[in-house]
């Protein structure tokens, strides 16, 4: 009875997409309305172009009798009347360990100027996140590769951590060292949104050798809006087959400020009303959705790192505080640490990592807090030490705060070809703060 079912099943998985079957009555940007076309949200659908090759789109919502759909192409020489045909009512990927290395586009179609390779799996584009009480504590550290975030912001496999950062910061070259140095099994990189002249810049220049572990899935800025948060969504499935398949993932992603816009586009075309900012409600359904995805669970973890491009140096926009909410650590880049030159330009006063107490031993947390004491101590009086008005020997902690400013300074700063890890990171800060606190103060001397 199970065969002849299962038989009957996939005769009407062959017949479902030829027999469903509308047509185009009016567009919207990159929307189209289709007329006597009842098919299910999230189902893949093929536009027929006289003179083209067919077009593919998504539905993604209903208004009165019609059918939205959102096309993955630019829409030129669409028509009123085109055909349009189900193909797919479930979203998939194909997935497997020939992508190590390839750059993929949000169809997962290698655009890497090599063969396709063949792939034996499949993802599902929307899938639910791992349920509360099956996710495994993040308790064991991932070296990240980044002295500065290995040392005072230490990351758990399966956390999730925010970069926040305006334009021209470094932000790209900090993720690029992650994914060079990191010690995860796999990298899924997600480059939503981003010029297509910046892409060959971070594969070759900030990437470099670390992409023999990667899967990069790229969607630039002139693509479609449904496109650039397909790219989201294939990365994550991408990382989620790995993580399934027992590995250690770092997931990056560049960025959720352009994958926001990008759902802004789509929901305002299908007439969501703009709330905050001018964000419909769709965007911030989405955010919590896709973020929750990453985890650890009992066969591996995906460690997610998540940019999100400031608009303004704000760092309570919209997007911004939604995001900070939703993550397990933020990670701040100044642009006044960038102006002197100062990379990676993290911020350690205003970044934060949730877990560190939980993968960092006491000796490692207590240092950490006594750097940060130091730094503290330095930017509450930088005016007055600057201006040359403060007298040495007035607080303890200024004067070594000073005296080993440019150590600090050393620690934190790291060249893009240097690499490091937790325990190294650990270690050098350890002897710095050992170092310091055993160093006379001006008072004393």
């Amino acid at each position: 009875m199970s065969a002849v079912f299962d038989e009957l099943c996939a005769q009407l998985r062959q017949a479902l997409p030829t027999a469903l079957t509308g047509r185009v009555v009016r567009t919207t940007g990159q929307l189209a309305a289709v007329a006597d076309f009842p098919a299910p949200v999230g189902a893949l659908v093929s536009i027929e172009r006289s003179g083209n090759a067919p077009l593919a789109a998504e539905v993604i919502g209903f208004r009165d009798d019609l059918t939205l759909v959102a096309l993955l192409d630019d829409g030129q020489g669409l028509r009123h009347g085109n055909h349009v045909r189900l193909v797919k009512t479930a979203r998939f990927v194909r997935v497997g360990d020939a992508l190590l290395g390839r750059v993929i586009n949000a169809q997962g179609n290698c655009i890497d100027g090599r063969p396709q390779p063949a792939l034996l799996h499949r993802a599902a584009l929307e899938r639910s996140a791992p349920p509360a009480t099956a996710r495994v504590r993040c308790d064991a550290p991932l070296s990240t590769g980044v002295r500065a975030i290995d040392g005072l912001l230490t990351c758990a496999k399966g956390q999730r951590m925010g970069i926040f950062a305006g334009s021209g910061v470094g932000k790209s070259m900090t993720l690029g060292m992650m994914a060079r140095y990191t010690a995860a099994d796999v990298n899924v990189v997600a480059l939503v949104g981003e010029r297509g002249r910046e892409v060959n810049d971070f594969l070759e220049r900030d990437l470099g050798p670390g992409l023999a572990k990667s899967v990069v899935v790229v969607a630039t800025s002139d693509e479609p809006p449904l496109a650039r948060v397909q790219a989201a969504r294939t990365a994550t499935a991408v990382a989620e087959y790995f993580r399934d398949a027992g590995r250690h993932v770092l997931l990056i992603m560049d960025s959720l400020s352009r994958l926001a816009l990008a759902q802004r586009e789509i929901g305002l075309a299908a007439g969501e009303p703009p709330t905050t900012r001018g964000f419909p409600p769709s965007v911030f359904a989405l955010l919590p959705k896709l973020l929750e995805r990453a985890g650890r669970t009992a066969q591996g973890s995906i460690t997610g790192f998540y940019s999100v491009l400031v608009e303004g140096d704000d760092p309570n926009e919209p997007v911004a505080d939604t995001v900070r909410g939703l993550l397990d650590g933020h990670t701040w880049l100044s642009r006044k640490l960038a102006a002197r030159g100062h990379y990676p330009a993290i911020d350690i006063l205003q970044s934060a990592s949730r877990l560190m107490f939980d993968v960092a031993d006491a000796r490692h947390q207590d240092a950490a807090a006594r750097l940060r004491e130091l730094a503290a101590a330095y930017a509450e009086h930088e005016d007055m030490i600057t201006l040359g008005a403060y007298r040495p020997g007035t607080s303890p902690a200024v004067d070594r705060a000073v005296q080993f400013r440019d150590e600090i300074n050393q620690y934190l700063r790291q060249r893009v070809d240097e690499p490091s890890n937790v325990e190294a990171a650990r270690e050098a800060l350890v002897q710095l703060v050992r170092r310091s606190d055993a160093a006379p103060t001006s008072a004393a001397a």
